[in-house]
């Protein structure tokens, strides 16, 4: 059948109306889904049509039954977990690549796609101050970009003790010792099974959840042979820093590969205001970030850097006479990420650098510390809120006294729909966990927020 621009012109179109309409409802739309799961499971069950439908009505459909079922995301009043907003040039580009549908994997068979995603990179080290001749990988998210700083770290820790992983496997490798902060996030934990190995040795980290340097500096005076450190730049409770530049110098002197989850936290490596806290931070092996996070580009978009670009490589390279190599010979995108094929995520990362620039990232990344400020501080006014964590980035997490009262108006804050903040354990107490992650979380939003918190207070009613 001959392709006809009126074949996408018409879904397209309707696409694009149904998501304009989406957009618009976020500042006032209830958070949460309207729908359970099982509503919606019976909402989209029966048999596959027996003939074709039309393209337009199946978009119309779609957008009429996904709709109840659908998670305010991006509204500035969502604070679950850590998950950002959109930016406009991040979503419209995000498009393209679908209507592109390029595999983004060769230099050779995707130029655009490739030239786009080293610019991407080049600018994101730059931003963070981390080494330029670092390899930039864009991955699903935080789990699997931990995975390649990882994976490289694992790869050159047996290299240094003289055994080939890539050839020989792991039987009979030499045990490698990971050491993590005792409040190292579940996706590290995820990528060092992935990888072979097991579960790391954790060290003592302190009431913020940093790891202890003191703590550190004995766990690698008493490990054997290869040694990863793995620390954090953002902790998922209190969003504290690891301090890093003490950690890895320690760890250095060691011989210890050393990685870095900056899930959401290495973000504010481009801003002055965390200088202090990240001092050192470049001196790492690798790191890890989310740009579908802090940067707010959509969903899926994790950022894989390591220093050592020959690590990732080796890692990752694969050769086969099917694959065109680029003459230039320089690295393929497909040599720094766990994927042959994978979609153009990295170009919607370009899209949000080059509309914000150097000062629009500085100051959305500062504005949403910002925001998160305030909005621990007018919680910190309604009775019987204690604000649990020193509030230095985008997290805060409170208690609203006893493990049932907070869990009480969790709920209640939930139920209400105005916000949506997530229920969690931190330090042996049960807490309502807030993530300030979306760019158009503004003084309205925080004002809206707290009275939403106030009115659960209300519900649940004093302590009994």
């Amino acid at each position: 059948m001959p392709l006809s621009p009126d074949d996408f012109r018409q879904p397209l179109a309707h696409a694009a109306a149904h998501a304009s309409e989406w957009l618009e409802s976020l500042p006032d739309r209830p958070i949460g889904p309207r729908e359970s799961i099982g509503d919606l499971e019976r909402a989209f069950s029966g048999e596959l049509p027996e003939h074709p439908c039309d393209p337009t009505d199946v978009v119309d459909e779609l957008s009429a039954l996904a709709q109840p079922g659908l998670m305010a995301i991006g509204s500035g009043r969502f604070f679950g977990w850590v998950m950002g907003g959109t930016l406009p040039a991040a979503l419209a580009s995000d498009w393209l690549v679908s209507a592109w549908d390029q595999n983004a994997g060769l230099r050779y068979a995707t130029p655009a796609a490739a030239a786009i995603e080293e610019q991407a990179g080049r600018w994101i080290v730059d931003l963070l101050g981390l080494p330029a001749e670092s390899a930039v990988g864009f991955t699903t998210g935080g789990t699997m970009a931990n995975f390649v700083g990882l994976a490289a770290g694992r790869g050159a820790a047996l290299e240094a003790a003289g055994w080939n992983v890539n050839r020989d496997g792991l039987t009979g490798a030499p045990r490698i010792t990971v050491l993590a902060g005792a409040e190292v996030h579940s996706s590290v934990e995820l990528a060092l099974r992935y990888l072979g190995l097991g579960a790391p040795t954790v060290v003592a980290a302190d009431d913020q959840g940093r790891i202890v340097p003191q703590a550190l500096a004995a766990a690698l005076a008493a490990a054997t042979g290869p040694i990863i450190v793995a620390l954090q730049a953002g902790n998922l409770h209190s969003g504290a820093f690891d301090p890093v530049g003490e950690c890895i110098r320690i760890a250095h002197e060691r011989g210890a590969w050393v990685h870095v989850d900056g899930a959401f936290g290495l973000w504010a490596a481009a801003s002055p205001r965390w200088q202090t806290e990240l001092e050192g931070l470049e001196l790492a092996d690798s790191w890890a970030t989310d740009a579908h996070k802090t940067l707010n580009v959509p969903y899926d978009c994790g950022v894989a850097i390591v220093a050592r670009a020959g690590a990732a490589h080796s890692a990752f390279s694969v050769h086969t006479s099917y694959l065109i190599r680029d003459d230039a010979g320089a690295a393929d995108p497909l040599d720094t990420v766990p994927e042959l094929s994978r979609r153009a995520r990295g170009i919607p990362v370009w899209a949000a650098l080059r509309s914000l620039g150097v000062r629009g990232t500085v100051s959305m990344v500062e504005g949403l510390a910002h925001s998160a400020r305030a909005l621990a501080a007018g919680l910190a006014e309604l009775p019987g809120v204690e604000i649990l964590n020193d509030v230095v980035f985008t997290q805060i997490s409170v208690s609203f006294g006893s493990d049932e009262r907070t869990r009480l108006i969790t709920q209640a804050v939930i139920e209400g729909g105005a916000v949506w903040m997530s229920g969690s354990s931190w330090a042996g107490r049960d807490v309502l966990r807030i993530s300030v992650s979306n760019w158009t979380t503004d003084a309205t939003e925080v004002a809206a927020s707290v009275e939403a918190v106030a009115r659960a207070i209300a519900q649940v009613g004093p302590p009994r």
